[in-house]
């Protein structure tokens, strides 16, 4: 993983309450500028970090959408 995946702005569901809850972040800019998308555990800001490209990144979103999460 790239440094700049960690300095990253990294954006939270608008679900997620003010402690992270069960939710994950990623990181817009470094996606735009990379074409990988860096996602996280919400709860666990300095834990591991899984690229993903922008096709997969959509399918997560579908799928969390689709159920209702």
């Amino acid at each position: 993983m790239s440094n700049d995946a960690v300095i990253a702005t990294w954006i939270r569901s608008s679900y997620s309450g003010p402690d992270g809850g069960q939710c994950v972040e990623w990181a817009p800019a470094y996606a735009s500028a990379r074409g990988v998308v860096p996602v996280r555990d919400s709860k666990r800001t300095d834990g591991p970090v899984l690229m993903v490209s922008p096709r997969a990144f959509a399918g997560l979103v579908t799928m969390a959408r689709g159920a209702g999460i």
